[in-house]
């Protein structure tokens, strides 16, 4: 029996844990911007365009220090280069089906959004573009909602708390690792093993920007290079 492809519902209940790991790391990011100088309508404009955690805190760092507009926005733009790869991977995986609003909900595929799609596909359910707008609109919706927060409590809001705002940091990185490690498998291993190892031999040479590009890189050659 074929299973029915889920639905709009079934994409918000997927998001939930996104969702949770979002609020307070968007709200981390309306109170740095806040600290950076930048007014409540300049912070959410930031999500609701930009809408990438490490890319936005970047941006008020660049921003904020005085860098040339072009600079950061190539450095922005090389930062999300990854996510092209995102909308045609996750079709592969699905096998296919409707992409005729691609254009909408692939603009929510953010890493942890695609972590969680691939574990929903790994776990036997069949993608849809109604589930994708349900996972994507919730994960947004909780990450405005989060800088909105921040942004309004000020930059004193974690100021009592250092441990608190230190581990914010961690959360993004943290939360899309253990998506992916719940659809690992063994022959994946080594692929990831080349890509770690390239990542952080670049960034240790040219910066993080680098090493994230020359991962990526290497880690699709890897793959490529098992399937022959």
């Amino acid at each position: 029996m074929t299973e029915a492809r889920a639905g709009f519902a079934e994409g918000l209940a997927a998001a939930l844990p996104v969702a949770l790991g979002y609020f307070p790391i968007a709200f981390s990011f309306g109170v740095a911007a806040s600290r950076a100088g930048f007014s409540v309508t300049e912070a959410v404009v930031f999500s609701l365009v930009i809408y990438s955690g490490a890319a936005q805190f970047l941006a008020v760092a660049l921003v904020a220090g005085g860098a040339p507009l072009l600079v950061s926005a190539f450095t922005l733009i090389a930062m999300g280069l990854r996510h092209l790869a995102y909308g045609p991977a996750l079709m592969k995986a699905a096998g296919g089906g409707p992409t005729r609003r691609a254009w909408a909900w692939a603009f929510g595929l953010t890493d942890e959004v695609f972590g969680a799609a691939l574990g929903e596909l790994a776990r036997g359910r069949r993608l849809s573009e109604p589930f994708m707008f349900g996972l994507g609109l919730a994960a947004y919706g909780a990450w405005v909602s989060g800088t909105v927060a921040g942004a309004l409590a000020g930059d004193g809001a974690l100021a009592a708390f250092p441990a608190v705002e230190a581990g914010l940091g961690f959360m993004l990185p943290a939360l899309f690792l253990a998506l992916l490690l719940s659809i690992m498998s063994r022959a994946q291993l080594p692929v990831i093993a080349v890509a770690g190892l390239v990542t952080m031999a670049v960034m240790l040479a040219q910066g993080v920007t680098a090493g994230i590009l020359s991962g990526m890189l290497a880690g699709a050659l890897a793959g490529q290079g098992r399937r022959r």
